[in-house]
């Protein structure tokens, strides 16, 4: 079987910091991280099997990982992935604005990808900035303060 995921400059990327994890299954994260990165930013799979081959893992054990965290995924998600908070100093200071915005420029609903692939959106449980609420997550980027306005005018910006 070839390794179109386990290539071989993810091996020798894993092989210089293996030491510094206790066990083969502490760089799950990491190596799936790192995979889904270079694959469209989600894991087939295949991308799967393959993990589980290379760390010596089930595939059961390689999946439970993947569908746990928000931040790993099994499915095409979109260019640009935005969280929205929904978690309560969001919600009360307008976030449900935030979304009924991003509903209306994108035409889609959360958890779903835009016909182009390039957006899709999620209301997140808390992102962590409630001194800035309402607040999003647009790929590794935080904005706070938001108003619908601010929002679309960062997504447009993005297209």
């Amino acid at each position: 079987m070839s390794n179109k995921y386990i290539t071989q400059k993810i091996k020798e990327k894993f092989s210089k910091v293996a030491h510094l994890y206790p066990s083969k299954r502490a760089l799950l994260i990491p190596l799936l991280s790192e995979i889904q990165k270079e694959h469209d930013g989600w894991l087939s799979r295949n991308a799967i099997r393959e993990v589980a081959q290379f760390l010596e893992l089930s595939e059961a054990d390689v999946y439970g990982v993947v569908s746990f965290y928000d931040l790993l995924h099994d499915r095409y998600v979109g260019k640009h992935r935005i969280r929205v908070c929904t978690n309560i100093s969001c919600m009360l200071r307008g976030a449900d604005e935030l979304i009924k915005a991003l509903e209306e420029e994108l035409k889609v609903k959360a958890g779903e990808v835009t016909p182009d692939g390039t957006f899709s959106f999620v209301g997140f449980e808390c992102l962590g900035a409630c001194e800035v609420a309402p607040m999003a997550m647009i790929d590794d980027h935080y904005y706070g303060n938001l108003t619908p306005k601010k929002l679309i005018d960062i997504v447009r910006s993005l297209k």
